[in-house]
């Protein structure tokens, strides 16, 4: 053991050299499994097609474009910029062994914030790594419905609607709140919201199914504990949806009504409202949130040629039938998380085992850890 000739007392060697060459592998791993070479490659031809004079002749394929161009550039500048930390603090490293006990103590807590800071910018792009479905990448069209509860149930529902809405500005991601229902006492009915941003379907949909509260009753005058569920409902909100789905008028049953609760711009002013029943499927859409009849029925016949493209993926592909996962009551024996507020705190995943005891956070939109584990857990279960 080496001495600190300054201080008298003995210095520990770091292994540093093991924890870099860890680093190392992960990044390796990281460029591999992100493809950094055909990313490279996707960013020169994006590169050209953003350069070419007309390209806003055609604005929704250049959003597209764009977008593409966007996320290929961020991540080559991820995995380029971690290759040069690490690389700095690779020779940081070396200098200060090749200065001896002094100099590796003067550069120990640089390597050690280097470490760190790699460390998490690791786990942001292992991340990624968690999202191998077609739809990962997109946006989401979000539904939550009141279960069994009564109005404890429906204040359920608008409690996880905040939930989310807090959960998507926590990310940086926009929630567009097309409708919701309000309750007979409280709370919700049912709410339609789409999320856009990256990986915005990949991460919601691990929150798929149904949720469990148990608390003291608010609306109980005896303050009776209660057990409510909501459920929630995630698709891929594809926005060419329509190329792969043709829906007669004939098959439409249209509604208008009046907006009423959250969501509504304006509230039981006109009947701007629009609900769209699919005869022969039973789908049905309602979006409120639109300034105009005209603007809500084609948000709603947007979202209904979504909903259907996805079961048709499904009709003819078995490996799509992950994209809605099974259907089921809300109720007893379904759900897949529990939040417990009273007589202890605890919110719980069941099926990856997660669970914190910070259910205030949770229900401010902390909701990451719980998704990451889900993602985690149901990547295990693939692979065994």
């Amino acid at each position: 053991m080496a001495t600190n000739p300054a201080a008298g007392a003995p210095l520990e060697r770091p292994g540093f050299g093991d924890e870099l060459e860890a680093l190392r592998a992960r990044l390796d791993a990281a460029k591999t499994y992100l493809r950094l070479p055909d990313l490279v490659q996707r960013l020169g031809e994006l590169e050209r097609i953003v350069a070419e004079p007309d390209l806003w002749s055609d604005p929704d394929n250049a959003r597209k474009t764009t977008t593409a161009y966007g996320r290929t550039k961020d991540d080559i500048d991820l995995l380029e910029g971690l290759e040069r930390q690490l690389v700095d603090a690779e020779e940081l490293l070396a200098i200060g062994l090749g200065e001896g006990e002094a100099g590796l103590a003067e550069v120990t807590p640089d390597v050690e914030e280097a470490i760190a800071s790699l460390r998490s910018s690791l786990e942001d792009v292992e991340l990624r790594s968690l999202f191998s479905g077609e739809y990962d990448e997109g946006d989401a069209i979000a539904e939550i419905h009141a279960g069994a509860g009564g109005t404890d149930a429906q204040d359920w529902a608008e409690m996880m609607l905040r939930m989310y809405q807090r959960w998507a500005e926590r990310r940086g991601f926009e929630l567009e709140l097309e409708e919701a229902s309000a309750g007979g006492e409280a709370g919700i009915l049912s709410a339609t919201f789409i999320v856009r941003g990256r990986h915005a379907y990949g991460l919601l949909a691990a929150e798929r199914g149904v949720h469990r509260l148990v608390r003291m009753s608010p609306f109980d005058s005896q303050r009776r504990r209660q057990t409510s569920f909501a459920s929630l409902d995630v698709t891929p909100f594809v926005e060419d949806a329509f190329d792969e789905v043709a829906i007669d008028d004939k098959d439409l049953r249209i509604d208008t009504y009046r907006s009423s609760g959250a969501g509504g711009q304006h509230v039981n002013k006109t009947d701007s409202a629009v609900r769209l029943t699919h005869l022969p499927t039973g789908v049905v859409v309602a979006v409120q949130n639109e300034r105009s009849q005209h603007q809500n029925k084609a948000k709603a016949m947007q979202i209904l040629a979504a909903k259907l493209a996805e079961r048709q993926r499904e009709a003819h592909q078995e490996e799509m039938a992950a994209v809605t996962g099974p259907e089921s009551d809300v109720a007893w024996g379904s759900q897949i998380r529990s939040y417990v507020l009273a007589p202890y705190q605890l919110v719980k995943d069941l099926r990856s085992g997660y669970e914190t005891g910070n259910v205030d956070a949770v229900l401010d939109g902390d909701l990451d850890e719980l998704m990451i584990a889900y993602l985690r857990w149901r990547r295990e279960k693939q692979g065994s």
